[in-house]
């Protein structure tokens, strides 16, 4: 990320605006395209559900808190979507590497399937904005959300 600011770069309150509108109205879009695909899935699993399982593998080794941080769950909602996963026969914990209480997270393969399903639509999505806003679109675009997900995005355990 670019920690210098381009000081062209003076945006009015309206111009702000309409970039938080955007944001609002993609996140919007998103969640639809999930609750469209979780129609086709097991009763009982929502959009917290396949966001975790989304997470679990981008981000191998993910736990209960980290899963919370990420995405602003408590841990107890956090710890009762793995359940959730676990008990669908999604997701599995695995004894921690270093620490007997902290236990990883990992996708079974009925749950990578899963995962991969909901995330197709969402990979559609994603591919057609990129191409409406170009070459040159995509970088700036993922820098500027980069920007908006802040600490979140530094505990990235995987890279594209």
């Amino acid at each position: 990320m670019n920690t210098f600011a381009d000081p062209r770069l003076i945006l009015s309150e309206s111009e702000l605006d309409l970039g938080l509108e955007l944001v609002l109205l993609a996140e919007t879009a998103i969640w639809n395209a999930v609750d469209a695909a979780m129609e086709a899935e097991p009763g009982g699993l929502g959009r917290s559900h396949w966001r975790a399982a989304f997470l679990i593998r981008r981000r191998p080794g993910v736990g209960v808190k980290e899963i919370a941080r990420l995405t602003a769950l408590t841990k107890q909602a956090a710890s009762r979507t793995i359940a959730d996963l676990e008990a669908h026969g999604l997701a599995e914990k695995a004894p921690g590497e270093l620490d007997a209480r902290r236990r990883p997270a990992r996708l079974t393969a009925a749950g990578l399937a899963f995962e991969a399903r909901v995330a197709e639509r969402l990979r559609g999505l994603i591919a057609m904005a990129y191409r409406d806003g170009g070459l040159d679109g995509v970088a700036a675009g993922r820098r500027i959300l980069a920007s908006l997900a802040g600490p979140r995005l530094t505990a990235r355990r995987e890279e594209p």
